[in-house]
């Protein structure tokens, strides 16, 4: 693909934070998960330099590293996604030949489950594929996937694709995450979204390994006696059928697959109406939490205090967003947003605001574009 931005320009790249609405958990197991993208971003701005560098600065984290064009000699170091991510697109046919002085900042909350992470991921390979070309048209779903191939195929970890897709392609995403995998636009908006975050760190390798080698563990030990089962076909009063075929330790983790499996696919189709009932999705959101807080763990009191301080102030739903141990919330609250976001700030929120649905990863024209 032809580059379509001057190379002498300045060049501007934004990625949206995302929430996980339903199917937390789920996208290792190759079950369908709902997210969309927040107006809350991570902004970069690339300036020309002549030293043949990529000189970056990471406002957020007080960081500042120099990156050589050319990656292919270098020693891979643990969870550096900006190397990864130039390693990868090498072998789209992105072949940087200049340098630049490149800025990221933005507000996406850090450690909360937003998926800061990846928005400076989506936002750094979008810049590189804009500017110096890659060798096929560069779509939402191609810039998703090749973030994918950077922070979880090219290091080895045990994430899904939800984190990048709803942030690269934007909008209400329906993704399916098994075998025929696909990702689909269901909505543009959604009415009454708060996100309020905790101030206790979520805690993501350990805990998404934990989960994912149960729930797989489990699925396999009810194939040695069920060689036909599917996990996706499985309804929440089956579950009686099969857990003779576990180990006890193991039942909360099929029981909770199945079970969130069957809140997501409820959700979907409240959420295609052109008018989907917010109370409903509210209450699906409600039962989608205590199923991660009651049968996962992955709650801690704080979450769960802010939770109930929602529901108690007139929220629709609520429930925990990202892998866990901490992080953030997401609210339904149409019409109640600001009692129940004053309501989220004493129950110990470090912070609550309004969100919207965000139309996902783009290179505007000047940096005031969000």
């Amino acid at each position: 693909m032809a580059n379509h931005i001057n190379p002498g320009e300045d060049i501007y790249s934004i990625a949206p934070g995302r929430v996980c609405l339903f199917g937390d958990h789920q996208d290792y197991l190759g079950l369908p998960v709902i997210a969309c993208a927040i107006n809350r971003f991570v902004k970069l701005r690339a300036v020309p330099n002549d030293r043949g560098v990529f000189h970056l600065n990471l406002k957020d984290l007080g960081e500042e590293r120099t990156i050589n064009l050319d990656v292919s000699t270098e020693k891979l170091q643990y969870r550096d996604y900006l190397l990864s991510s130039l390693r990868v697109l090498h072998r789209y046919g992105c072949v940087p030949d200049r340098g630049y002085d490149i800025e990221i900042r933005g507000d996406v909350p850090m450690n909360a489950g937003i998926s800061s992470s990846t928005a400076v991921v989506v936002a750094w390979i979008n810049f590189l594929a804009s500017t110096f070309g890659i060798n096929q048209p560069l779509t939402p779903e191609l810039l998703s996937r090749i973030a994918y191939e950077a922070e979880v195929t090219e290091h080895g970890e045990p994430g899904g694709k939800m984190d990048q897709y709803s942030i690269g392609v934007g909008n209400i995403v329906h993704i399916e995450t098994g075998k025929h995998f696909s990702c689909n636009i269901i909505g543009h908006a959604l009415d009454g979204l708060i996100v309020a975050e905790s101030g206790v760190p979520k805690e993501t390798i350990g805990t998404l390994s934990r989960l994912k080698n149960n729930a797989l563990d489990a699925v396999a030990h009810i194939r040695t006696k069920y060689p036909d089962f599917i996990l996706a076909h499985t309804a929440p009063e089956d579950i009686e059928k099969y857990l003779h075929a576990l180990p006890e330790a193991l039942h909360p983790f099929f029981e909770a697959a199945i079970k969130n499996h069957a809140c997501t696919r409820q959700a979907l189709e409240i959420l295609k109406h052109k008018t989907p009932d917010m109370k409903r999705l509210g209450g699906l959101m409600n039962e989608h939490h205590a199923i991660l807080r009651d049968l996962l763990h992955i709650t801690v009191p704080r979450i769960d205090d802010m939770v109930n301080a929602a529901l108690e102030a007139g929220a629709f739903g609520a429930k925990i967003v990202g892998s866990g141990g901490g992080g953030s919330i997401v609210v339904i609250a149409p019409e109640k947003q600001q009692n129940v976001i004053e309501a989220l700030r004493l129950a110990g929120a470090q912070d609550a605001y309004r969100v919207s649905v965000d139309r996902g990863a783009r290179i505007p024209d000047n940096v005031l574009e969000p």
